[in-house]
C-alpha cells in the first residue's frame, strides 16, 4: 500500500459559524447521517467545480477547531486519506466515503475533537478529495483554490442539515481549502493583537523543515525549528537585560513583566493548540538568549 501524501489531493474543510455562545450537541453524526450530507456536500462542490464528481469524496461528519485542522502534517486530513486507502471498492469509479459514529454509537478516535478548544464560534467538518489521476486531483485543487474563498457558500438545504444534525444554530456555512482556512486564521490572529505569532506556526504547518523567528521586543523571543517552538524564559533580571531595560527600573517594571509572563503564557497555548510542542528555554541574565535558542 502506497503512504497517503496530503499534497497530492484537495483538502478543505465545510466552515459552520456558530450563533452566538452556541455549542453544538452533536460531536459525531451517525453513518446515515453522515452520508445524508457528504451527499450534499459533494453536490455543491460539484456545483462549484464539475470535476469534483470524478473524484472520491471522503468527508468525516465531526466537527473540529481549526487549530486542530491546522497542524503540521494534516493529521485530520492524513487520517481521512487513510481511510481512503483502505477502503475496498478503488479503481471502480468516484466514491462517496463518508465516516460518523462507529457501531456502538461511539466517536471513532481519530474524530474526538479536543474538548479544551470547545467554545469558538467556528467549527470546521474537514473533507478530501482525491482521485488515482493526478492531473484531475490538482486541477480540483487548483479550480477550489480560485472558487471557494469567493463563491463557497453551502446551499441552504447542507446548512440546515448540519443545523439540524449537529444541533447548533448556524449563522453561516461555507467551503474553504484549507490554505484558506490559514488566511483566515492569520486575519483572526491579527485581530486579536498575535500578528507577530503567526509565522512560526504557519512554518509549522505549511514548511515545518524551516526555521522561524519571531524577535521583536516586546514580544517573547521564540524560535521554531525540528518540530517544535523553543520560547526564551527569563527571570526579571534576564527579562530587564534582554529588552535593554535599566537594572534600576527593574522593580518599577515588575507589572510589566508579570504581562511579558502572560503573553508568554497566550503563545504557548496558541501554538500547542496547532499541534506545535513548545520548549521553554531559561536564559539568565548575561546570556545570549538568541544563542541558547539556536542550540
Amino acid at each position: 500500500m502506497s503512504k497517503p501524501d496530503p499534497a497530492m489531493n484537495a483538502l478543505g474543510v465545510l466552515a459552520l459559524e456558530l450563533a452566538g455562545g452556541e455549542i453544538p450537541r452533536q460531536a459525531v453524526l451517525s453513518a446515515e447521517q453522515a452520508g445524508e450530507l457528504a451527499e450534499r456536500v459533494g453536490r455543491d462542490l460539484a456545483k462549484l467545480v464539475p470535476q469534483v464528481a470524478e473524484l472520491d469524496l471522503v468527508f468525516a461528519a465531526a466537527h473540529f477547531d481549526p487549530a486542530e485542522v491546522l497542524r503540521p502534517g494534516w493529521p485530520i486530513h492524513r487520517r481521512l486519506e487513510e481511510l481512503q486507502m483502505r477502503a475496498p471498492g478503488r479503481n471502480q469509479g468516484p466514491r462517496l466515503l463518508a465516516f460518523g459514529t462507529d457501531a456502538e454509537g461511539d466517536v471513532p478516535l481519530p474524530f474526538q475533537a479536543d474538548a479544551t478548544l470547545v467554545g469558538g464560534g467556528l467549527r470546521v467538518v474537514p473533507f478530501l478529495l482525491t482521485g488515482s489521476d493526478v492531473a484531475t486531483t490538482n486541477a480540483v485543487a487548483d479550480a477550489l483554490e480560485e472558487t471557494l474563498l469567493a463563491n463557497g457558500m453551502a446551499h441552504a438545504d447542507t446548512a440546515l442539515m448540519a443545523q439540524n444534525t449537529f444541533g447548533a444554530r448556524i449563522e453561516h456555512a461555507r467551503y474553504f481549502t484549507v490554505n484558506d482556512l490559514a488566511a483566515m486564521m492569520s486575519m483572526q490572529y491579527d485581530n486579536q493583537g498575535l500578528a507577530a505569532l503567526w509565522p512560526l506556526i504557519e512554518t509549522a504547518i505549511m514548511a515545518p523543515g524551516e526555521d522561524e523567528w519571531l524577535n521583536a521586543a516586546p514580544e517573547p523571543l521564540l524560535r521554531y525549528t525540528h518540530g517544535e517552538a523553543r520560547m526564551a524564559l527569563f527571570d526579571p533580571a534576564g527579562w530587564c537585560a534582554h529588552y535593554s531595560h535599566s537594572k534600576n527600573d527593574c522593580d518599577r517594571l515588575k507589572g510589566i513583566y508579570e504581562q511579558f509572563l502572560m503573553r508568554q503564557r497566550q503563545m504557548a497555548a496558541v501554538l500547542e493548540a496547532h499541534g506545535v510542542p513548545v520548549l521553554f528555554v531559561h536564559c539568565e541574565a548575561g546570556q545570549d538568549a538568541r544563542e541558547l535558542l539556536s542550540r
